[in-house]
């Protein structure tokens, strides 16, 4: 279980789950990202930004369902982002992945 999370854990990776709340349209400019805000256990928010040009989407998420997750998480005033859920693009970079309903997606 993790705590809320602030400025001072920006670009700490972690491993949490959260309820998917919103249900966002992809982010298009650059690198495509699928986007859902999702509220943690400790009531806090994140935008979660999975990249579709690197990893399979998540098929059809629902409001309500719980996405487990690793990645990056990048401090902002509206929350955080959590982004990086998916294999490794360079070397040295983080693996992350994505599992809802049984599926796991990077």
């Amino acid at each position: 279980m993790i705590g809320n999370l602030g400025q001072d854990d920006d670009g700490l990776e972690i491993v949490a789950e959260g309820e998917i709340m919103r249900i966002l349209g992809d982010d298009n400019n650059g690198s495509r990202h699928q986007r859902l805000v999702l509220r943690l256990s400790g009531g806090q928010t994140v935008l979660l930004a999975h990249n579709i040009d690197l990893a399979p989407r998540l098929d059809e998420p629902q409001i309500g369902a719980l996405v487990s997750f690793k990645g990056v998480y990048a401090w902002n005033l509206e929350g955080g982002v959590v982004h990086m859920t998916h294999l490794p693009a360079h070397p040295g970079d983080p693996e992350g992945w994505l599992r809802c309903g049984g599926k796991v997606v990077q």
